[in-house]
């Protein structure tokens, strides 16, 4: 087996070539001097105003990665007089300590988003904020903005409001252990045992968020699972790249968070404020997806149909759960990136096709999500009743910006984590994988090997492969700087 000559160094390595993507995508890996300076003077929690709503009673929990601590959005439940269920979103009050035009805020609205990578994150405020005085962290105090709906017993909406408040953080899960549990595959997690009433709560939860998910799927919500692999490290040394999963847990938090962003938009809607839409508009590359489509054996009508294409991904989803994530990667590149829009008072911009809604934000993650910091200064000059923070114009130019930022994001994390997989696969050169084929087309031949889950492309013997294919491949070379892995038909 050949030697690792990035052995103990491989976070070193890593944290260089994300440090030059970030200055190649015009980003600052840095804060400078001037914002750490304002930082120094900031070492509490915002106080909370005296007509804030308290409702630190509540049994508010979050629900997130393991090792997160950037904490943006807790959730509770109860029954509603009607027999319904009313569900809160509480959204951190980043607003609060990170006013406009303040230097951090200058900082975060250059980057407009944390960029994650496997040896660093790039926080976009300083992690002292993000991860500390905003963050909705357990057992702390914290301001909130509260996107507060009433759903009917079969999960409709049928009421919502925003207000401000104030918020302790009962229990800080982890999506793992509650899935498992919600599933019956483990035990109920030592935090929700801790805080009585929390295992009532959560299945309560889990019901409303099945019932949100599948009248979503009925109006053609696109039911998507890509691939994402996360690095392992043993010190500074990477050891494996795990796949991350759909499961309950994530479902539950993505659906509500679908729904409070859909309250928000429409919040601002009915005060004629303007607003950020994030949107994925009608795929132009429709064709294409038909093309595909027919490929494996199903139909879809000429003109854009989700319904119709949420159908026909569950079929592939039930006959070849294997190679699902590689059909649902090429969907998601044919219906093209979503963005952001300013959409005026009145006026009616795109929706988001994938979710089959039409009024749709970004506001419940505003520690690591710019847009979502602009939308909540707009809710809480709504709520106040004062003029929008932002005029027209501004807002459409912050649009484009945050859009054109967002693709630059994703860009350097990808570059990353490709280098990654070529790092974990440098000292197996000459070994055999069995995999699947996910790319064929004259630019070249691309497979994905199940162990570890990365990709490569096929340089030698890839004559007559086509996308599903599986395929053993022996590894011919890798770049690490350049994040290449190359491959030959075995």
């Amino acid at each position: 087996m050949p030697h690792d000559q990035f052995a103990g160094q491989h976070r070193r390595v890593l944290r260089e070539i994300a440090r030059r993507a970030m200055l190649d995508y015009r980003f600052e890996p840095d804060f400078p001097e001037r914002e750490l300076a304002e930082l120094q003077r900031l070492t509490r929690p915002a106080p909370a105003p005296p007509a804030v709503r308290d409702l630190r009673e509540l049994a508010w929990c979050s629900i997130d990665n393991d090792d997160t601590r950037d904490i943006d959005q807790l959730t509770v439940s109860a029954g509603a007089v009607d027999g319904g269920i009313r569900l809160l979103v509480a959204i951190a009050d980043v607003d609060s300590l990170v006013a406009r035009g303040t230097a951090i805020d200058e900082h975060a609205r250059q980057n407009t988003t944390s960029i994650y990578t496997p040896a660093e994150v790039f926080w976009m405020l300083p992690e002292q904020l993000s991860a500390g005085l905003t963050s909705l962290s357990d057992r702390q105090d914290r301001l909130a903005l509260v996107v507060d709906m009433q759903f009917d017993g079969d999960g409709t909406l049928h009421a919502a409001e925003v207000s401000r408040a104030l918020v302790r953080n009962r229990a800080k899960l982890a999506y793992h252990s509650v899935a498992a549990w919600l599933e019956g595959a483990g035990p109920m997690p030592e935090a929700v045992a801790a805080a009585p009433g929390m295992d009532a709560q959560l299945r309560s939860q889990d019901r409303l968020a099945q019932q949100l998910r599948a009248r979503r799927r009925e109006h053609g919500a696109l039911d998507l699972r890509t691939i994402e692999a996360k690095a392992v490290f043993d010190g500074d040394t990477l050891r494996e790249l795990t796949v991350e999963g759909r499961d309950r847990a994530r479902d539950l938090i993505e659906d509500f968070m679908i729904a409070a962003n859909g309250a928000t938009a429409r919040y601002l809607q009915a005060r004629r404020f303007p607003s950020l839409r994030r949107v994925v508009r009608s795929p132009e590359r429709w064709s294409r997806i038909v093309a595909v489509a027919a490929g494996l054996g199903g139909a879809l009508p000429p003109e854009p149909d989700a319904p119709a294409l949420e159908e026909f991904l569950a079929q592939r989803r039930r006959a070849d759960p294997e190679s699902f994530p590689d059909l649902s990667h090429t969907i998601v590149k044919l219906l093209g990136p979503g963005e952001y829009v300013a959409e005026r008072p009145g006026q009616a911009a795109p929706g988001h096709f994938s979710l089959a809604v039409r009024d749709y934000t970004h506001s419940t993650a505003p520690n690591r999500r710019y847009p979502d910091l602009l939308t909540q200064r707009l809710l809480k000059a709504a709520l106040a009743e004062q003029d929008p923070p932002y005029r027209f114009d501004e807002l459409d130019a912050l649009a484009r910006h945050c859009t054109d930022r967002e693709d630059a994001a994703n860009r350097v994390e990808r570059r990353v984590r490709k280098s990654a997989a070529a790092l974990l696969l440098a000292s197996r050169v000459g070994e055999r994988f069995d995999g699947i084929v996910t790319g064929a087309s004259d630019k070249g031949t691309w497979a994905r090997v199940f162990h570890p889950p990365v990709e490569g492309r096929v340089v030698q013997g890839f004559e007559g492969l086509d996308v599903g294919d599986r395929v053993r491949v022996r590894l011919l070379d890798t770049d690490v700087q350049r994040g290449f892995i190359d491959f030959a038909r075995a």
